[in-house]
């Protein structure tokens, strides 16, 4: 029986272990940036405005028809043709308008 020797263990190459480092920072910074996305989605949902009231008190009579909202506000139209806007945070009414039709 012939003895094969042991192959030697060869040193690796410096192109080799600067790529495994090179690749190993990618990830690294890849995660991080995964991270500091998440954190900005959360902390944009956090800010969110004040929540709409459960019942909207509309005046005696008034029917509403359509319904839109700004950053402190919210408008309802009513059926016979009013602004009604009211303020987010106290339900309070702010303002009334009475929009006038094209003849």
């Amino acid at each position: 029986m012939s003895q094969t020797p042991e192959p030697e263990a060869t040193p690796e190459p410096a192109n080799l272990r600067f790529l495994r480092v090179l690749v190993t920072v990618l990830t690294a910074v890849m995660i991080a940036g995964l991270l500091t996305i998440l954190a900005v989605i959360v902390i944009q949902f956090r800010n969110a405005r004040a929540p709409l009231p459960e019942v909207i008190t509309l005046p005696s009579g008034a029917t509403a028809s359509a319904y839109t909202q700004g950053s402190d506000w919210y408008a309802v139209v009513t059926n016979d043709d009013r602004i009604l806007i009211f303020d987010r945070a106290s339900g309070d009414l702010r303002q009334e308008m009475q929009v006038q039709t094209a003849e």
